[in-house]
């Protein structure tokens, strides 16, 4: 066994300052789950995206119920555009500039919609299909990972 495993297995087997810091780092870049290993020790920190949730239900005065709906997952929406890779979303083409599109803003196929920074590339996103612009779920400069719902265009 190597030195560092020692250190670690004396203290339970779980270095805690370093899920702390994991943790921190989880809040600070929006990340749901973030994976180290150093010196053969493998740490995987992440926070649990699964909401269990009942449907809402409304009693009317009148003794009527009225039910409300869920809110639908944006990823599962099928004009939802996920980020194509982990980096940081831009919505103009520089800071302080115009946004690419806005919500209500018609796009056109292949039209480009925002950027992703990977490892100091920036990658123009582009529009999958055309139609509007209904939602936009990210703000500019956030982290985004793969598969992470982007906007909506219905």
């Amino acid at each position: 066994m190597a030195k560092d495993d020692d250190k670690a297995e004396g203290r339970s087997g779980i270095d805690k300052e370093l899920i702390r810091e994991l943790a921190k780092l989880l809040d600070e870049t929006n990340l749901t789950e973030i994976e180290i290993e150093r010196a053969g020790l493998r740490v995987r920190v992440g926070r649990g995206a699964t909401v269990s949730a009942a449907p809402v239900v409304n009693v009317t005065g009148a003794g009527s119920v009225v039910s409300a709906a869920l809110p639908v997952d944006p990823a599962k929406h099928p004009g939802a555009v996920t980020s194509p890779m982990v980096g940081t979303a831009y919505m103009g083409p520089a800071p302080g500039a115009k946004p690419f599109v806005d919500i209500g803003s018609k796009v056109a196929a292949g039209e480009p919609l925002l950027i992703i920074e990977a490892m100091k590339t920036m990658n123009q996103i582009p529009a999958p299909r055309a139609g509007t612009v209904t939602k936009i779920l990210i703000e500019d400069g956030q982290p985004v990972e793969f598969g992470e719902p982007l906007m909506i265009i219905e």
